[in-house]
């Protein structure tokens, strides 16, 4: 039985929410900052940061399922959840300072960077997995589910764009702007701090809704009944249609936000614009940060109309097939010759139009993907007569951590053979570099596109079967406690 009935009110929304913004402290710092800085601040090379970001991902990702088993075996006076919200903040604060600040202020050596980014990232989803296994818990109204996605994902967004202000404002506003190397340490320290902060203050804010023991004492922990569990839970047909959709859908995004700085800098010279009226170090790149939160709102307002007039998994579709579109059309007016001088205000502000709607349509289907999980939850519960959150949140965050490895892997190795120079400044890499790393990026997205239409497309569960699937477990739930008072 869910913790509440009816409509959520907006403080629950904004507290349950709050908790993403960690994510998406992590989120922008992988995608938009770390290969950059360990590849153009300390010189590492691209292909060898990619595979160890990539690899990271992948280790963190197989521990996912087994972080969701435990979530769902942890027993407490304080519920499931909220033993690991309170816990592991502090540690994932640690790692992150030292992420961004390596001992001796150098590259680490390969193995330094995997372990460092395992740290981090197995931290942050023993943050995560209990979180968003919450969120079935709170609500099981298929409108109210959504909603609390879209707050998450505001939320998220909300966290790492104010970690790409502070980047472009506070930490490296000097000459040498995001290369700048000491800017990264308070980079890292302020990000540690937001982290942590958000996930103990969300797991506050909802302790007393959910801080109680579980309605039934789940089994003693086994490891053997871990794996048996986790194999059934991705033996269930609708998650493997989801997963093959979200994978391409997680590859592309993190392919775009890998390489988002190389093109910004290198191809559209953002850093170059300047901005009339507002200080000369405030240049078009800083207002890079405003159109993705923009973008953001975008999607917050058009997602729930959207998924009432299409469904979840029409809108997925839909969603990722006009990101690619939408974001493409610069760069091949760019090729063609037809767009405007690039590192003037005109080309700058078209291409932000054009990003707005891009990076909207491709939230949107990330958020219609995401809420299409718990539906599955119920559709297991039919099945197995079990809940199973932690499981299959921590499946979602298994598929899109190694497809985000995958984009990153991807990224790095498309600006390797686009063979783009070490330290390069704006203005001062030829066509015969930005021209293959274009064509490369936009012939992966095509196909990444095109698959996750497809898959997310064919999601099986609906608004109707979802409704009517929780009234027979209603009913069932009803039957058994019935039973209970009756005599023998």
């Amino acid at each position: 039985m869910a913790f509440t009935q009816g409509p959520l009110p907006i403080r629950l929304r904004l507290t349950q929410g709050l908790g993403a913004m960690a994510f998406g402290v992590k989120d922008n710092g992988f995608s938009f900052f770390l290969l950059i800085f360990y590849n153009q601040v300390l010189g590492m090379d691209a292909g060898l940061v990619g595979l160890a970001l990539m690899l990271a991902l992948v280790f963190d990702a197989v521990l996912d399922p087994l972080i969701g088993y435990f979530s769902d075996r942890t027993y407490t006076r304080w519920g499931r959840r909220l033993p690991w919200l309170y816990i592991a903040p502090w540690p994932l604060a640690i790692m992150w300072i030292l992420l961004w600040s390596p001992p001796g202020g150098e590259a680490p050596s390969f193995l330094g960077l995997l372990g460092i980014a395992v740290g981090v990232r197995v931290l942050l989803s023993a943050c995560e997995v209990p979180q968003v296994s919450l969120l079935p818990e709170i609500t099981a109204d298929y409108d109210e589910r959504t909603t609390l996605f879209r707050y998450r994902y505001l939320m998220g967004w909300g966290g790492g764009i104010l970690m790409m202000v502070l980047a472009y404002t506070v930490f490296m506003r000097g000459p040498d702007g995001i290369l700048e190397p000491e800017g990264y340490v308070g980079f890292g320290i302020a990000g540690a701090a937001i982290m942590a902060l958000s996930v103990v203050g969300s797991a506050l804010g909802l302790h007393k809704l959910v801080a109680h023991p579980p309605a039934k004492r789940p089994p003693p922990f086994r490891w053997r009944d871990a794996f048996a569990e986790i194999k059934e839970a991705f033996s269930e047909k609708a998650f493997l249609i989801f997963a093959a959709g979200a994978m391409a859908a997680y590859v592309s995004q993190g392919t775009t936000f890998s390489i988002s700085n190389y093109l910004n800098v290198f191809v559209w010279q953002l850093d170059q614009v300047e901005i009339p009226g507002l200080p000369i170090r405030l240049t078009g790149l800083t207002a890079y940060p405003l159109v993705l939160f923009l973008s953001a709102v975008l999607m917050f307002i058009v997602v729930s109309p959207l998924h009432r007039r299409f469904g979840k998994a029409y809108t997925a579709a839909g969603g990722a097939l006009a990101a690619f579109v939408l974001a493409f059309i610069p760069y091949m007016l760019f090729l063609l010759g037809a767009w405007p001088q690039v590192g003037t205000l005109g080309s700058t502000m078209l291409f932000y139009l054009f990003l707005v709607f891009a990076n909207a349509s491709g939230i949107v289907s990330m958020i219609s993907a995401s809420s299409m999980v718990a539906e599955i939850i119920e559709l297991f519960e039919e099945r197995t007569g079990e809940r199973a959150e932690g499981k299959f949140y921590a499946g979602n965050w298994l598929v899109q951590k190694c497809a985000t490895g995958a984009g990153i892997f991807i990224s790095g190795q498309i600006i390797a053979l686009a063979q783009m120079p070490a330290k390069a400044k704006a203005g001062e890499v030829g066509m015969d570099v930005l021209s293959p790393m274009i064509l490369l990026y936009a012939g992966v997205s095509l196909i990444l596109a095109v698959i996750a239409a497809y898959w997310l497309a064919r999601f099986p569960i609906t608004r109707e079967s979802h409704e009517a699937r929780l009234a027979l477990l209603d009913d069932a739930a009803r039957a058994d406690a019935e039973g209970e008072v009756l005599p023998p």
